[in-house]
């Protein structure tokens, strides 16, 4: 079975508070909103167990003896588990003012005895505002005010507190700075596949660090998602790949949990087979969720999604099946690009011969400038200049990208190396070409318009034939490899020789954050490149003899 749980059980159970609060839940909170809205809350196997290792604490004689065990928990299932209402009910008992959350000592039979947080602060946090009140926030709303304890919290769009005015949840959509210095007593972060943002990792990096700020609370962080896209560094990405390290024992931290369930793949999989496309779902869902009433109608509707024809398999696999696959319009794959980095390799001596490629805006998205060894096939960025999150939002402080830090980023590049080609698209930039043209030469200096549909697809038909070839290789520097994942394809109304539509490339939606604008110069160098090599600029100048007589 797929499952990823970091640390694994150990052979003699740890203490934990986790029956107490199981009882605490099942006893005086409701499920949220949903078919099951305002009926007890009740935990099926997987959960409370869960529940019970998040709520081990250090046994009687140890020198942190009825401390919290973890200090950071990960939980990633696939879509429709409950996930967002378990975290919710977390929260619920941490607000409580009855809830045997922390421990008071132990009893006569050495077992933790639970008492509450006296002034709980608990930040929920999603990724954007508007779904604050959706998720798990909307959730324990619903907990509260419809279940049978309604009379202890004053409940509000954007807080939740005790109606003794000691402790408080907020709804809360990512900012890092309003939260630096919190009195954090336990926080949730939610789908955190969609933290993706410079500011969705520093929020979440802020907030991990008011964590050890108040011990007294003994706090604590969860982190709930469905499992996340390769490339997109989102924070569930990040919190992943190091549970793997911890697993691995290349790096430790004692104070982390993690559960990850998906189906595993297996070879020559096919999921248009009825029999193997329902057991990866029931192995997605695992035993707990396959003892729900009417389980098996679930999978008939799940099953009934990946065939409907205009179904992105790639995001149906990552959403149902929990498995990190790039998503159905990525237009390279990440995991190739990073096989293809060479970050050892030093960029090439003074006076070889290369090509660059260059697209971008002045005020918004970014711009890139993308050289490539005529020798080599070695890329690497010469600059990529992005706009700041927000920067150009109404009431932004404004962005415009620097045209004098382009130039001279090109004048130094010239200087450096032979520059044989430059091909750049010109929209917005028409000025710097008219100035490079004629300070390096037309045969050198080409405007090459992207929008011209049919060779920009074949142009990045190339690009990826050469990654996918492997002739193509790179510096592997990160803002170039997320430019490249970000790419999603557009496709084209127009076939290639063999039949196969070609496509563009363009940003996941209008207006995204997430830019691609490296990609589309990298593509531009390599397409200079091959031009460079046909036209034989890659072949050594003959050296000048001087015949003495």
């Amino acid at each position: 079975m797929g499952v990823l749980m970091v640390p694994a059980p150990d052979a003699e159970p740890w203490p934990t508070l986790g029956p107490q609060v199981c009882d605490l839940i099942e006893e005086r909170a409701v499920h949220g909103p949903g078919a099951l809205r305002g009926q007890p809350y009740v935990l099926d196997p997987e959960k409370r167990g869960l529940i019970y290792r998040w709520y081990e604490v250090y046994p009687q004689g140890h020198p942190r003896a009825g401390k919290r065990r973890f200090k950071r928990v990960g939980l990633s299932v696939r879509k429709g588990t409950a996930k967002t209402e378990l975290a919710a009910a977390v929260a619920f008992a941490e607000l409580h003012p009855d809830g045997p959350v922390r421990c008071d000592g132990f009893d006569a039979y050495g077992e933790p005895v639970g008492v509450p947080v006296s002034d709980p602060y608990i930040p929920m946090v999603a990724y954007t505002e508007e779904q604050t009140e959706e998720l798990a926030y909307g959730a324990l709303y619903v907990m509260v005010t419809e279940g049978p304890d309604a009379d202890l919290f004053d409940p509000g769009l954007d807080r939740i507190m005790r109606w003794d005015g000691r402790g408080r949840a907020v709804a809360l959509a990512s900012s890092p700075d309003s939260r630096d210095g919190a009195r954090t007593t336990f926080q949730h972060f939610d789908e955190t596949h969609r933290f993706t943002l410079p500011r969705h990792r520093d929020a979440h990096g802020t907030m991990l660090a008011n964590i050890p700020k108040i011990m007294l609370f003994d706090p604590w962080s969860l982190e709930t998602t469905t499992t996340y896209t390769p490339g997109e560094d989102s924070v569930a990405q990040g919190t992943h790949e190091f549970a793997e390290l911890v697993a691995a024992g290349k790096s430790k931290d004692r104070t982390l949990f993690f559960f990850h369930r998906e189906a595993a793949p297996r070879p020559d999989e096919d999921l248009f087979d009825e029999e193997t496309i329902r057991a990866a779902v029931r192995e997605a869902s695992g035993p707990s969720i396959a003892a729900w009433p009417d389980f098996e109608g679930q999978v008939d509707a799940i099953v009934a999604l990946y065939n409907a024809p205009d179904t992105d398999r790639a995001y149906w696999e990552r959403v149902w099946l929990n498995r990190r696959v790039q998503a159905g319009r990525q237009a390279f794959s990440v995991e190739r690009w990073t096989e293809l980095a060479r970050p050892d390799m030093p960029l090439p001596p003074k006076g070889e011969r290369i090509v660059i490629g260059f697209d971008g805006a002045q005020f918004r998205d970014a711009t890139a400038l993308v050289a490539t060894h005529l020798a080599t096939g070695f890329q690497w960025p010469l600059g990529i200049w992005e706009c700041p999150p927000g920067a150009n939002d109404p009431g932004g402080p404004g962005w415009k990208c620097p045209e004098d830090e382009v130039d001279a980023v090109l004048v130094e590049a010239f200087r450096t190396w032979d520059v044989v080609r430059f091909y750049g698209d010109p929209p917005y930039w028409e000025g710097m070409f008219s100035l490079w043209k004629g300070r390096w030469g037309e045969k050198r200096v080409t405007e090459w318009w992207t929008n011209r549909l049919k060779a920009m697809a074949y142009s990045l038909k190339a690009y990826k034939g050469a990654m996918q070839s492997g002739t193509l290789t790179h510096s592997g520097d990160p803002t170039l490899a997320k430019h490249i994942g970000n790419a999603r394809k557009k496709v084209l109304k127009m076939l290639d020789e063999q039949g196969q539509p070609l496509w563009i490339i363009e940003k996941e939606r209008h207006q995204s954050p997430l830019s691609m604008d490296g990609a589309m110069a990298g593509c531009l160098s390599w397409e200079a490149y091959l031009d460079a090599i046909a036209a034989g600029q890659n072949k050594q100048r003959p050296k000048s003899k001087v015949i003495v007589l």
